[in-house]
């Protein structure tokens, strides 16, 4: 996309090289003072009043105010370890895919439309932060779809199949509260524009290459040009596409059934 190239000359200092990595340290930081104060997440979410009478640091720190999902018990900490060795994995793999400046801009999308839709929606959802997670997520399954993971470091399973249980578990959410598809539009609305849609269009893109493919084959299959023919039985790759051709010491062309002759 040549416009992103443009960007990236004027505002490449926008670039946050780590992003996700510095997010998930963030949350670390939050989990552990919720040990000190358990309410200090109600000091930091997303509240509009507050915010338009001038507690501005809300619109940052709303998305670390639910840090605590997991729990503060034995499995709340082993879920917030995978959680940030997960999202150091994937920030390294979308910048080096992407580019820095790429990258840095599919997080500031989510962000702003977390902000558009806390502001939009009477009830701000409580963890909404999360949802960046969640985007950087199906973004690197939609880059590198057969990454597997170890679950319960025994199951190798791809990482393709992990988002689609993702994605199932967000539809039955939109189900059972049909309003929240607005939220979950707006909040992966960074997924959706650098890596969802873009991915759509390289699937149509190589259909459409597929049939080019096949209108020539077909062409070729009409005008008689085959590639290949076996000395012996005259067939093609034109005529039995399911056929190998192979080249035998006396320089002539058979087709696998007649090469052992």
């Amino acid at each position: 996309m040549q416009f992103l190239d443009k960007w990236e000359r004027k505002f490449g200092w926008l670039s946050f090289p780590g992003f996700l990595r510095y997010y998930a340290i963030f949350h670390v930081l939050v989990y552990l003072l919720q040990f000190v104060n358990p309410e200090i997440g109600i000091f930091l979410e997303f509240n509009r009043s507050k915010i338009l009478a001038g507690e501005i640091w809300r619109l940052i720190t709303f998305l670390f105010a639910g840090s605590g999902v997991g729990g503060q018990d034995a499995f709340g900490m082993l879920f917030l370890f995978f959680m940030v060795m997960l999202a150091f994995m994937i920030s390294d793999a979308l910048e080096e895919s992407w580019g820095v400046f790429r990258a840095s801009f599919f997080y500031y999308t989510g962000y702003i439309g977390l902000i558009l839709a806390n502001f939009l929606y009477d009830a701000p959802m409580i963890g909404s932060g999360m949802l960046i997670y969640g985007a950087a997520f199906f973004a690197f399954a939609t880059l590198f779809p057969k990454v597997e993971f170890l679950l319960m470091f025994i199951i190798p399973v791809q990482i393709r199949w992990l988002a689609l249980l993702g994605a199932i578990y967000y539809v039955v959410e939109i189900y059972h509260s049909p309003p929240l598809i607005g939220y979950y539009l707006l909040g992966f609305s960074g997924y959706l524009l650098w890596a969802g849609i873009p991915a759509l269009r390289g699937r149509g893109q190589m259909v459409k290459a597929a049939g080019r493919r096949r209108s020539f084959k077909k062409q070729a299959s009409m005008d008689g040009n085959a590639f290949h023919q076996c000395t012996v039985c005259d067939r093609t790759e034109l005529s039995h596409p399911d056929l190998e051709f192979r080249m035998a010491a006396d320089g002539k062309e058979y087709c696998t059934e007649h090469l052992k002759d």
